[in-house]
């Protein structure tokens, strides 16, 4: 069974580098927690967590892998163009 956790936080280093990926997610279930953008990836790709945002519009998006086109793996929302500016707007993990 898929589980679902909303994104609420990121770590991009450095912040403003646009060639830069992010490089860890992280938001609040039970208690916080914070994962690699490999393990979320991962957990996406097996079926084991879906993820999302909350835009401030007030609607959700989905979180989804995509390739770029030199081949590395990245997330985005369903809604992005061609940044994951739904994700970019989050906050800094701590």
């Amino acid at each position: 069974m898929t589980s679902t956790a909303q994104i609420k936080c990121i770590n991009k280093d450095p912040r403003l580098d646009p060639y830069r990926a992010i490089t860890h997610v992280g938001g609040f279930v039970t208690k916080q927690w914070k994962l690699t953008l490999e393990d979320a990836i991962g957990k996406i790709e097996r079926n084991e967590w879906e993820f999302y945002v909350d835009r401030p519009q007030g609607d959700r998006v989905w979180v989804q892998v995509a390739v770029s086109k030199y081949g590395n793996k990245y997330l985005r929302t369903e809604s992005d163009g061609d940044e994951p500016n739904n994700l970019l707007s989050l906050p800094e993990c701590p």
